[in-house]
């Protein structure tokens, strides 16, 4: 598990480029055979990534000083490989393509695997302290109604953008009030339709939450320009398929790129409500 600080938007003025991608770039998430974190302090959140060529099981580490994972912990995990298996305390979850699921605080064994270790699964991991547990559920983009999944309500799958200002884009909401209860976790995926490249633009700020994201579903020699910064005194990370960003509060988050992509947004914070955000007007961007 790597550590990292929070850091302050005065000082972010005079980073280099180096610099900024040390900060908030996350790469090499998905490493076969390991489960790979990074700790921020930006609201403690945890931000991994599990491929289980061979099963793995998640331990909490020096660095959490806990005697499990989520001892004090929720967690958020969605599947963008191949098709695998989390087993948490003896009960199995099976994870297709972009379903995902939710692991409330008190959890202690969580395993991963994968069904096929030619084309492993994929666990993308965000995780947040708690104070409360609640239920731990599959989560599902779409399907039929079983036992003990979640199916993402109609509501939650919100249609927003054109293609003639290039950010035409589907947002499906997995954990959030009313859907998947959580501590102060929520997340979901955004899907850009073709010929679109803008995740949102204008863009916003949240004081009360900070965000990560994850850019995936984009070809090798694809690029999206992640910005962030403050409004006035914004700046740019480069980013490539399978790569994650750390946004704190204070910083917008929005991203351009080559071609259509799709990202994972993770938020947490002591406030849950989707559309809570401090929008920026284009003409007050810098």
């Amino acid at each position: 598990m790597e550590l990292r600080t929070a850091a302050s938007p005065k000082d972010m003025k005079h980073y280099t480029t180096q610099r900024l991608r040390e900060e908030f770039l996350i790469q090499d998430l998905f490493l076969p055979g390991q489960i790979r974190m990074v700790y921020s302090h930006v609201d403690r959140i945890i931000t991994g990534g599990a491929v289980p060529v061979h099963p793995l099981k998640l331990t909490a580490g020096v660095e959490l000083c806990a005697e499990y994972f989520l001892q004090r912990r929720e967690m958020g995990v969605i599947n963008v490989g191949g098709p695998g298996t989390i087993t948490v305390d003896g009960k199995e979850y099976q994870t297709g393509y972009k379903e995902g699921m939710y692991i409330g605080m008190g959890a202690k064994g969580i395993a991963f695997a994968s069904m096929d270790a030619e084309e492993p699964a994929k666990f993308y991991i965000i995780s947040a302290p708690a104070h409360k547990t609640y239920p731990t559920v599959l989560i599902k983009p779409e399907g039929t109604t079983e036992e003990g999944v979640v199916i993402v309500k109609d509501k939650n799958k919100v249609e927003m953008g054109a293609l003639e200002d290039a950010n035409h884009r589907v947002i499906c909401k997995y954990i959030l009030p009313g859907q998947v209860e959580s501590c102060q976790l929520v997340m979901g995926m955004t899907k850009l339709a073709p010929g679109s490249v803008w995740n949102t633009m204008p863009c916003h700020t949240h004081d009360r939450r900070m965000e990560v994201y994850l850019y995936f579903e984009m070809p090798e020699d694809a690029i999206v320009m992640h910005y962030m910064g403050e409004p006035d005194e914004t700046r740019h990370i480069v980013m490539r398929n399978e790569e994650a960003v750390i946004s704190p509060s204070w910083s917008i988050h929005a991203g351009c790129g080559t071609r259509a992509y799709t990202f994972i947004w993770g938020m947490v914070g002591e406030n849950q409500a989707f559309d809570d955000m401090d929008n920026v007007e284009m003409k007050d961007l810098q």
